[in-house]
This record gives C-alpha cells, sequence and structure tokens, in this order.
C-alpha cells in the first residue's frame, strides 16, 4: 500500500507561510504542517491550525536559525550576540557534542518547545528539525529521550533516494545531502528502534525551495510502496520576513494546488494523510525499509 505525507515546513515563520498552508490544505494536496513555536508568527499558525481539523501538524524543532524559546539566561551558549539562535552549524555541533554544559542547555531548549506545542493545545502528528539540526546524534538522544514525555509518535528522517529523484529529472547529490545521509540513516534507525514511525523515504532535501509541479507530479507518479513524505515550502510571497533569498514560495504553492499533481495522486493510488493518520496500519503491516 502507498502511503504520503505531504508537509509544510516553517509554519508559524511569517503570515505568508500561514496563508499559503491553509490554502494548500483546504484547496490542495497538504496534508501536515511543521510549527515553529517561537517563530514570530506562530500564534497566528495555531490559531488556523485549529480550524483545519484535518491538518495534521508536527513540531518543526528550531535549534538554529530562529528565536528561543527557553529563557535567554538559561542558554547563553545556544545564542548569537543578537539574541537568536547560532548559524555556526560546524562549531555550534562540535558544542553539543563535546560540552555537557552546551548539551544541557540544548536539552532546555528542546524541552521548552514541546511544552509550548503542548501548551497550544495541539495533537502532535510528528517531529522535524529546522535544517535538520535533529540528526546530530546528541540532539537526537536528547530529542527521543524528551519527545517520550510529550507523546512523539513520528519522526522524520531525511533519507531521500537519489534514483528516485533522476527518474523524475537528471540531479546531482548536493553537498547538503551528501552530508546529511548517513546521519539522516542512523537517525531513522534510531528512531524505529526507539518504537517511533519514520517514512521509508522523504524528498525535500535535493530540491528544497524549488519543488514546482513538474518535481511534485513527478514524485507522485513514482511513488512506491509504503511511506513516503514530500516536504516543501509554500508562502503566498516569494520575499518576506525571514524568507530563503531563492526559495520559490509561490511556485510550491501553486504545485500543491495544481490539477496535474492531484491527477497523479489519484492515478497513483496513495493514501494521503498525516503520520497519525498510518501510525496504526504501519504497525499491522510491518515496516518497509
Amino acid at each position: 500500500m502507498k502511503r504520503l505525507v505531504v508537509t509544510a515546513d516553517d509554519f508559524g515563520l511569517a503570515p505568508e507561510v500561514n496563508e499559503a498552508v491553509e490554502e494548500a490544505h483546504r484547496r490542495g494536496l497538504l496534508s501536515a504542517a511543521s510549527l515553529m513555536v517561537g517563530a514570530p508568527a506562530a500564534a497566528d499558525a495555531i490559531r488556523r491550525a485549529r480550524r483545519l481539523p484535518n491538518l495534521r501538524v508536527g513540531l518543526h524543532l528550531t535549534l538554529v536559525e530562529g528565536a528561543p524559546v527557553a529563557p535567554a539566561a538559561e542558554i547563553p551558549d545556544l545564542l548569537d550576540r543578537t539574541g537568536r539562535l547560532r548559524v555556526d552549524l560546524a562549531a555550534y555541533g562540535a558544542a553539543i557534542l563535546l560540552r555537557p554544559a552546551v548539551r544541557r542547555q540544548v536539552r532546555a531548549e528542546i524541552r521548552a518547545q514541546f511544552e509550548a506545542f503542548h501548551a497550544a493545545g495541539l495533537a502532535l502528528d510528528h517531529v522535524d528539525g529546522h535544517q535538520h539540526y535533529h540528526l546530530h546524534p546528541a540532539v537526537t538522544s536528547e530529542l527521543l529521550a524528551i519527545g517520550r514525555d510529550f507523546g512523539m509518535r513520528a519522526l522524520r528522517a531525511p533519507v531521500e533516494p537519489l534514483r528516485l529523484l533522476r527518474a523524475v529529472e537528471p540531479t546531482r547529490r548536493a553537498l547538503a545531502q551528501r552530508v546529511a545521509a548517513p546521519w539522516a540513516c542512523l537517525t531513522r534507525a534510531r528512531a524505529r528502534a526507539a518504537g517511533l514511525l519514520v517514512a521509508d523515504r522523504v524528498f525535500g532535501l535535493a530540491w528544497t525551495g524549488a519543488m514546482g509541479e513538474a518535481r511534485l507530479a513527478g514524485l507522485i507518479a513514482r511513488l512506491p510502496e509504503g511511506l513516503s513524505e514530500i516536504y516543501l515550502h509554500p508562502a503566498t510571497a516569494d520575499q518576506f520576513a525571514g524568507s530563503a533569498a531563492h526559495y520559490r514560495h509561490r511556485e510550491e504553492l501553486t504545485a500543491l494546488m495544481s490539477a496535474r499533481c492531484r491527477e497523479a495522486l489519484e492515478r497513483s493510488g496513495a493514501r494521503l494523510g498525516g503520520y497519525a493518520d498510518f501510525a496504526d496500519g504501519e504497525r499491522r503491516i510491518g515496516r518497509e525499509t
């Protein structure tokens, strides 16, 4: 059986993102969204999510490039001079691994974000990470331990099969993919060992910010059996506070609502939903690899 989760990341980042999430869910293929609880438009995102009962919402754990949730005095080593979460990913990662004090601060920030999500009153569909920083092995360890306290049942591990990408269009494995791949495989194994639901494959890293209609329809048409996730970054504008300069946000929104992609889904026979919609079924039929 084919099962598909179509997710919008960065829910709560800006009103333009939130508007796109609501529109793509009401009129398109979007079945899930990942909420940045500390982002400027998080309150608006939560209000929209409450009036969209079929939208599955997860936690977009943000340990880099964003605003913290824990008090700044409790997490000084996680912040830059402006008070925002660090962007020097390599040095930051080494500090998390080698310095117990930094590890404790990461633990505090992760728990604060889970608590903020819980306070919103939303059902926790899944967890993933901004810039995939949850793949850091020490962060994964903290996430698995803390997530258990908040009912975490599913975790994204972005294992992206290159052969399926190349079946849609010629694609080379970028540096980000090469760096993420072994950690994604490790995270998938650890999450499954912890009893969490993890997709067999995840698409969105190679074509991040550029998941247009042809790419989205092409992937949907070629979905293998098992559980797949495709994540995007839709918005109603290409430039807004917090946007990435090269992302084609509106193009991704258009793809989510296109007839071509809808027809591809119908022909594929895949069932569309969130992770929570598939959790029990996955346990019954077993996990594909």
